[in-house]
Protein backbone atom coordinates (compact mmCIF):
# COMPACT_ATOMS: atom_id res chain seq x y z
CA UNK A 1 0.00 0.00 0.00
CA UNK A 2 1.65 3.24 -0.89
CA UNK A 3 2.60 5.32 2.01
CA UNK A 4 0.55 8.44 0.84
CA UNK A 5 -2.45 6.00 1.32
CA UNK A 6 -1.57 4.11 4.56
CA UNK A 7 -1.47 8.20 6.00
CA UNK A 8 -4.88 9.22 4.60
CA UNK A 9 -6.23 5.66 6.21
CA UNK A 10 -4.46 7.22 9.92
CA UNK A 11 -5.89 10.51 9.64
CA UNK A 12 -9.39 8.90 8.64
CA UNK A 13 -9.07 6.73 12.14
CA UNK A 14 -7.79 9.83 14.14
CA UNK A 15 -10.52 12.34 12.79
CA UNK A 16 -13.22 9.61 13.90
CA UNK A 17 -11.71 9.23 17.06
CA UNK A 18 -11.23 12.92 18.01
CA UNK A 19 -15.07 12.68 17.06
CA UNK A 20 -15.59 9.95 19.55
CA UNK A 21 -13.35 9.84 22.28
CA UNK A 22 -15.01 13.39 24.06
CA UNK A 23 -18.13 11.53 24.56
CA UNK A 24 -16.69 8.61 25.81
CA UNK A 25 -14.47 9.74 27.94
CA UNK A 26 -16.99 12.55 29.48
CA UNK A 27 -16.21 12.98 33.21
CA UNK A 28 -13.74 10.33 33.47
CA UNK A 29 -10.07 10.52 34.61
CA UNK A 30 -8.77 7.26 34.49
CA UNK A 31 -9.29 3.90 32.02
CA UNK A 32 -8.22 0.39 31.81
CA UNK A 33 -6.67 -0.31 28.66
CA UNK A 34 -6.46 -3.49 26.09
CA UNK A 35 -4.58 -2.82 23.02
CA UNK A 36 -5.87 -5.87 20.50
CA UNK A 37 -9.02 -7.25 22.16
CA UNK A 38 -9.23 -10.07 20.13
CA UNK A 39 -13.24 -10.88 20.69
CA UNK A 40 -13.23 -9.97 23.79
CA UNK A 41 -12.94 -12.49 26.06
CA UNK A 42 -10.55 -11.54 28.20
CA UNK A 43 -12.00 -7.63 29.07
CA UNK A 44 -15.45 -9.01 29.51
CA UNK A 45 -14.61 -10.81 32.05
CA UNK A 46 -12.90 -8.21 33.27
CA UNK A 47 -14.82 -5.55 33.45
CA UNK A 48 -17.44 -7.56 35.16
CA UNK A 49 -15.50 -8.24 37.71
CA UNK A 50 -13.77 -4.84 38.36
CA UNK A 51 -17.05 -2.80 37.97
CA UNK A 52 -15.41 0.45 39.12
CA UNK A 53 -13.24 0.84 36.30
CA UNK A 54 -13.98 1.73 33.22
CA UNK A 55 -12.64 0.23 30.30
CA UNK A 56 -11.57 0.67 26.36
CA UNK A 57 -10.35 -1.76 24.19
CA UNK A 58 -9.16 -1.41 20.29
CA UNK A 59 -8.93 -3.64 17.86
CA UNK A 60 -8.61 -2.57 13.77
CA UNK A 61 -10.86 -5.25 12.65
CA UNK A 62 -14.54 -4.94 12.79
CA UNK A 63 -16.32 -8.14 13.58
CA UNK A 64 -14.03 -8.63 16.39
CA UNK A 65 -15.80 -5.84 18.21
CA UNK A 66 -19.07 -6.50 16.95
CA UNK A 67 -18.69 -10.01 18.62
CA UNK A 68 -17.30 -8.11 21.63
CA UNK A 69 -19.89 -5.74 21.87
CA UNK A 70 -21.81 -8.43 22.26
CA UNK A 71 -20.84 -10.36 24.01
CA UNK A 72 -20.75 -7.49 26.79
CA UNK A 73 -24.44 -7.23 25.95
CA UNK A 74 -25.38 -10.82 26.81
CA UNK A 75 -23.42 -10.39 29.95
CA UNK A 76 -25.26 -7.56 31.43
CA UNK A 77 -21.06 -5.39 31.29
CA UNK A 78 -21.67 -1.83 30.81
CA UNK A 79 -18.25 -0.25 31.69
CA UNK A 80 -16.28 -1.42 28.82
CA UNK A 81 -16.42 0.29 25.64
CA UNK A 82 -14.90 -1.30 22.26
CA UNK A 83 -13.34 1.25 19.70
CA UNK A 84 -11.64 0.41 15.96
CA UNK A 85 -8.05 2.04 16.35
CA UNK A 86 -4.78 1.00 16.00
CA UNK A 87 -2.38 1.54 18.76
CA UNK A 88 -0.65 4.71 16.94
CA UNK A 89 -3.60 6.59 16.05
CA UNK A 90 -5.21 6.22 19.83
CA UNK A 91 -2.31 7.37 21.39
CA UNK A 92 -2.04 10.41 18.88
CA UNK A 93 -5.36 11.72 20.07
CA UNK A 94 -5.49 10.29 23.53
CA UNK A 95 -7.24 13.65 25.44
CA UNK A 96 -3.90 14.92 27.57
CA UNK A 97 -6.49 14.63 31.10
CA UNK A 98 -7.57 10.99 31.28
CA UNK A 99 -5.02 8.39 31.87
CA UNK A 100 -3.67 4.42 31.62
CA UNK A 101 -4.88 3.11 34.37
CA UNK A 102 -4.72 1.10 37.09
CA UNK A 103 -3.93 -1.36 34.40
CA UNK A 104 -3.11 -1.71 30.44
CA UNK A 105 -3.01 -4.79 28.86
CA UNK A 106 -1.49 -6.60 26.04
CA UNK A 107 -2.17 -9.98 25.33
CA UNK A 108 -0.54 -12.27 22.49
CA UNK A 109 -0.09 -9.16 20.15
CA UNK A 110 1.59 -10.17 16.33
CA UNK A 111 4.80 -11.22 16.92
CA UNK A 112 6.66 -10.28 13.69
CA UNK A 113 8.66 -13.49 13.69
CA UNK A 114 10.30 -12.28 10.71
CA UNK A 115 13.53 -10.39 11.11
CA UNK A 116 12.61 -7.65 8.61
CA UNK A 117 9.33 -7.46 9.88
CA UNK A 118 10.69 -6.94 13.70
CA UNK A 119 10.48 -3.01 13.32
CA UNK A 120 6.64 -3.38 13.35
CA UNK A 121 6.27 -4.78 16.93
CA UNK A 122 4.32 -3.25 19.15
CA UNK A 123 6.55 -3.20 22.09
CA UNK A 124 9.33 -0.77 21.45
CA UNK A 125 11.02 1.74 22.79
CA UNK A 126 9.26 4.73 21.57
CA UNK A 127 5.72 3.19 22.09
CA UNK A 128 6.74 2.77 25.84
CA UNK A 129 7.62 6.52 25.98
CA UNK A 130 3.99 7.48 24.44
CA UNK A 131 2.34 4.72 26.57
CA UNK A 132 4.30 6.29 29.91
CA UNK A 133 3.42 9.56 28.91
CA UNK A 134 -0.49 9.16 29.08
CA UNK A 135 -0.21 6.87 31.86
CA UNK A 136 -0.60 7.54 35.95
CA UNK A 137 1.97 6.56 38.32
CA UNK A 138 2.14 2.98 39.35
CA UNK A 139 0.36 2.01 36.55
CA UNK A 140 0.73 -1.38 35.37
CA UNK A 141 1.72 -2.67 31.84
CA UNK A 142 0.80 -6.31 31.75
CA UNK A 143 2.08 -8.21 28.35
CA UNK A 144 1.77 -11.78 27.36
CA UNK A 145 2.49 -13.81 24.57
CA UNK A 146 3.49 -17.17 22.83
CA UNK A 147 6.11 -16.64 21.21
CA UNK A 148 9.40 -16.65 23.24
CA UNK A 149 11.65 -14.42 21.38
CA UNK A 150 9.27 -11.49 21.13
CA UNK A 151 8.44 -11.86 24.78
CA UNK A 152 12.63 -11.98 25.81
CA UNK A 153 12.61 -8.70 23.08
CA UNK A 154 10.12 -7.42 24.52
CA UNK A 155 10.86 -7.61 28.14
CA UNK A 156 14.39 -6.04 27.13
CA UNK A 157 12.90 -3.45 25.81
CA UNK A 158 10.72 -2.65 28.86
CA UNK A 159 13.80 -3.43 31.49
CA UNK A 160 15.61 -0.73 29.59
CA UNK A 161 13.15 1.77 30.03
CA UNK A 162 13.22 4.47 32.33
CA UNK A 163 9.52 4.79 32.32
CA UNK A 164 8.61 1.07 33.34
CA UNK A 165 10.35 -0.83 35.71
CA UNK A 166 9.62 -4.58 35.17
CA UNK A 167 7.85 -6.10 38.64
CA UNK A 168 9.62 -9.67 38.97
CA UNK A 169 7.36 -10.71 41.68
CA UNK A 170 3.75 -9.75 40.53
CA UNK A 171 1.21 -11.73 40.52
CA UNK A 172 -1.06 -11.66 36.97
CA UNK A 173 -3.82 -9.77 37.72
CA UNK A 174 -6.32 -11.23 36.22
CA UNK A 175 -7.05 -14.89 34.89
CA UNK A 176 -9.36 -16.15 32.35
CA UNK A 177 -8.34 -18.35 29.64
CA UNK A 178 -9.01 -17.35 25.93
CA UNK A 179 -9.98 -18.79 22.71
CA UNK A 180 -6.22 -17.44 21.71
CA UNK A 181 -4.64 -18.93 25.01
CA UNK A 182 -6.19 -21.95 24.72
CA UNK A 183 -4.65 -22.28 21.32
CA UNK A 184 -1.50 -21.08 22.44
CA UNK A 185 -0.69 -24.00 24.43
CA UNK A 186 2.27 -22.24 26.33
CA UNK A 187 2.94 -18.53 26.85
CA UNK A 188 5.21 -16.19 28.79
CA UNK A 189 3.70 -13.00 30.96
CA UNK A 190 5.22 -9.94 32.77
CA UNK A 191 4.47 -7.30 34.11
CA UNK A 192 5.67 -3.61 34.14
CA UNK A 193 4.85 -0.43 36.89
CA UNK A 194 4.87 3.07 35.10
CA UNK A 195 7.60 4.72 37.23
CA UNK A 196 6.55 7.51 39.38
CA UNK A 197 7.79 11.18 38.59
CA UNK A 198 9.89 12.75 40.66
Amino acid sequence: MPIEEVAAISESRQAALRTLLPELLAGRREVTLEIGCGHGHFLTAYAAGHPTEFCVAIDLIADRLERAERKTRRAGVTNVAWVRASAEDLLAVWPADVSFGPRIFILFPDPWPKRRHWKNRLIQTAFLSELARRSGPGTQLCFRTDHTPYFAAARANIAAHPDWTIEESARWPFEVVTVFQARAGGHESLVARRVDAV
